[in-house]
């Protein structure tokens, strides 16, 4: 009977680990044991092998239980069970690498970009004398005795010449099973095994787009108003380093808004493009000052005196004070317009917006007795123009 292997272990997960952290745990150590990033290293393709085993029992949930009361031994061709299964109906499982398990495996974590395994456009070629890219991404079966022994592997055509069945447009993928190549299921679509795929002519090998990396910028009002430049250090997994990187942040920018900065992301593999750098600006709050878009609203605050008389106030705006003219009889609440004194447009730097000054109008306090004395015949003499306009 061949060793027991503990599934759960080789995940990191719990035996009552449910499906999304079994498949979450699957994603991060498919990730760090992937061949195309550990060129030349069996032990890591051996990793990966064992790990991609393990996934696909612990996910399904009919092979689960039976993993949970036999053991691996029920997925090992050393099962003391053979083909035929124990007596009540005992169904033995071989993780081989065949089409059904792992286009289940593919399509669950990378959608149906993933062409699968078609039937048509195969050819015998033998595995792939000559290939390069994923040899030996599985080295050997894992059916054990009885099993036949079978193998997967990834390659590209580089050096052997190979080309896939159909047409050379598009992008087209090489696989082998069992000796067989398989060249079509995969044409046209630019998603491959774990990523990109690969050119018409294999020339690129196995290529993944690198990963995006997110990062928040902070700006003031102004800096946002009237655009900036920033430097920010973010942490590059790839090389275990701080790096720093000054950016330029756009005149007319808002809160929320994301910058892309391409190829300042994770790098790619086997050629696949790096990933882009998205900044999430933050613009702070300024005291006193609201945007709505393009438009800047603000209060002005004025004498009780020139609401009743009329006069000039002086507003404060990004481009610094402006006086204008208040009109007689102004009410608190009146907004007066500063055409162009707004924010500019990120799309055309010769159109801003306009500011929008509240008026906001100052009640007198402490007032002396001639003051007080004074407004209560103002008050007096109102009443009277009143009750005048209604005996008329």
């Amino acid at each position: 009977m061949g060793t027991q292997k503990d599934y759960y272990e080789l995940l990191g997960v719990s035996r009552d680990a449910d499906t999304d952290t079994i498949k979450k745990a699957y994603r991060k150590l498919a990730k760090k044991y992937h061949p195309d990033t550990n060129s030349g290293n069996p032990q890591a393709a051996e990793m990966f092998k064992k790990i991609t085993e393990a996934y696909s029992v612990l996910s399904d949930e009919k092979k689960r239980k039976e993993y949970d009361q036999f053991g691996s031994a029920a997925f090992d061709g050393s099962s003391p069970f053979g083909n035929g299964g124990p007596q009540g109906g005992y169904r033995e499982y071989h993780f081989d690498g065949n089409n059904e398990d792992l286009n289940k495996i593919f399509r669950e974590f990378f959608g149906n970009d993933f062409g699968g395994f078609g039937s048509s456009g195969s050819k015998n070629s033998g595995q792939g004398s000559g290939s390069s890219g994923f040899r030996g991404f599985y080295s050997q079966g894992t059916g054990g005795q009885g099993s036949g022994g079978q193998s997967f592997y990834g390659y590209s055509s580089q050096g052997s010449g190979r080309q896939g069945s159909g047409s050379n447009s598009g992008s087209r993928r090489y696989y082998s099973y069992n000796g067989q190549d398989f060249g079509s299921g995969f044409g046209g679509s630019d998603y491959g095994f774990f990523g990109r795929g690969f050119g018409s002519d294999g020339s690129q090998g196995y290529r993944q787009d690198g990963e995006d990396l997110n990062a928040d910028v902070e700006v003031s009002f102004e800096e946002a108003a009237f655009g900036c430049k920033k430097v920010i250090h973010f942490q590059n997994a790839s090389q275990g380093s701080v790096q720093s990187l000054e950016v330029r942040i756009p005149a007319g920018i808002s809160d929320g808004k994301t910058i892309r900065l391409k190829g300042k992301g994770m790098p790619g593999y086997g050629g696949g493009q790096p990933g882009n750098l998205l900044l999430k600006i933050h613009v702070k709050e300024k005291p006193g000052y609201e945007r709505k878009d393009m438009d800047v609203y603000t209060t002005v605050r004025i004498p009780f005196t020139t609401a009743v008389f009329g006069g000039e106030a002086q507003i404060e705006t990004l481009y610094g004070p402006v006086v204008c003219k208040i009109q007689p009889g102004t009410q608190s609440g009146t907004k007066i317009r500063l055409r162009g004194k707004g924010i500019v447009s990120m799309n055309n730097p010769s159109v801003h917006g306009d500011q929008y000054a509240v008026v906001e109008i100052q009640v007198p306090q402490n007032l002396n007795s001639e003051a007080a004395r004074k407004l209560r015949e103002f008050e007096q003499a109102l009443k009277g123009s009143h009750g005048r306009k209604s005996a008329a």
